[in-house]
């Protein structure tokens, strides 16, 4: 027998019990467990819970990491992030122009249009297109006519600007027709002015006075898309007719007709006041009105003798913004049509501060 086990063997015989038997516990130790095991527990806090241990997401860090130094390289270099999100001029469009602003529109970077972006460095970019541009007021009863007959006769004033402004063969110096035709017939003077201003255009009978129209062997449109802002105001006129103001800005891009990459924006503000006649005071005609006066101011539309066609200046011959003093802003809304034409001067051609 080995001598560890013939010792334990010893020790055993004198003890009277093996070394890893069962030791009963004291009479003091038996008394405190039992004290222990009859106090009730501790109460559970109520609105309390053990979070699990996080995941450790080294993924994520890495990734807010070079988010943040993006971050910064972009606010330290402000033009590295043009064309990442696409043209910043047509990100965020205008809402349509309820009421005259307060200011003019802020000035853009000078950039030059392109056949692409024809709009581009101009406060149009963000306007609408064509007739989405030219608010109409919600329609209430005035003067002769109910509430629905404001409401038609805002929409045919309406249809009045678009054919006689954004209609693709006026704007190519046809005929138009389908304005004319929306003019009362028994306004002589009118008339007069309008066969006149076909006929023989001047200064007196100018057709551009009414309508958008271009040359097609000196000038052609780029792209499809007029810009326009501006809104219909009524009230009751005399005779307690309805009486129409439309105040609209149009931006028409071209470039010359032979072909070349250059392109330029004609600029055209007009006000209009209609008079929808009451039949029963007036002679006229069902659908249409009576013109009480039209204004036009008009930038890069040409200088000198009128044609009856609105000839923007290309290459050399285009003055240079803002030349020759401060200017008219031609995007300007800000002021009235007669304010915009005092700023204007009498000169036959201003200098427009940006086109």
């Amino acid at each position: 027998m080995p001598d560890d086990e013939w010792d334990r063997f010893l020790r055993e015989s004198v003890n009277g019990t093996p070394d890893d038997a069962p030791k009963e516990p004291s009479a003091r130790a038996r008394e405190v467990t039992r004290r222990l095991r009859d106090e009730p527990a501790p109460p559970q806090p109520w609105r309390t819970y053990t979070p699990a241990r996080p995941k450790r997401r080294t993924g994520w860090y890495v990734a807010g990491l070079l988010a943040a130094l993006a971050v910064l390289v972009v606010a330290l270099v402000p033009g590295l992030s043009s064309g990442w999100f696409g043209d910043e001029e047509t990100v965020q469009p205008l809402a349509v122009e309820s009421e005259r602003p307060n200011d003019p529109p802020p000035l853009e970077d000078a950039r030059r249009p392109t056949l692409d972006e024809p709009f581009k460095g101009s406060p149009a970019a963000r306007w609408a297109d064509g007739a989405a541009g030219v608010a109409v007021p919600a329609a209430r009863a005035t003067g002769w006519m109910g509430k629905a007959e404001v409401e038609r006769a805002l929409n045919r004033s309406r249809e009045f600007l678009n054919v006689s402004n954004l209609d693709a063969q006026v704007l190519r110096g046809e005929h138009p027709t389908r304005a004319t035709a929306l003019i009362n017939p028994h306004q002589k003077d009118v008339q007069d002015f309008l066969k006149n201003a076909f006929r023989a255009p001047s200064e007196e009978d100018d057709p551009l006075m009414l309508f958008s129209r271009f040359d097609p062997a000196h000038t052609r449109p780029v792209g499809d898309v007029v810009k326009t802002r501006g809104r219909l105001t009524y009230r009751e006129g005399e005779q307690g007719a309805l009486q129409v103001t439309a105040d609209v800005t149009y931006v028409y891009p071209v470039a010359p007709a032979a072909g070349s990459d250059e392109v330029v924006r004609t600029i055209v503000r007009r006000e209009l006041v209609l008079s929808w006649d009451d039949p029963a005071k007036v002679i006229t005609e069902p659908g249409t009105f009576s013109l009480v006066s039209y204004k036009l101011d008009s930038t890069n539309g040409g200088c000198g003798d009128s044609t009856g066609h609105f000839t923007p200046e290309f290459g050399t011959a285009r003055p240079t913004e803002g030349a020759g003093g401060p200017g008219v802003d031609p995007y300007d809304r800000s002021t009235s049509m007669d304010e915009h034409l005092r700023a204007s001067g009498d000169a036959e051609c201003g200098t427009a501060s940006r086109s």
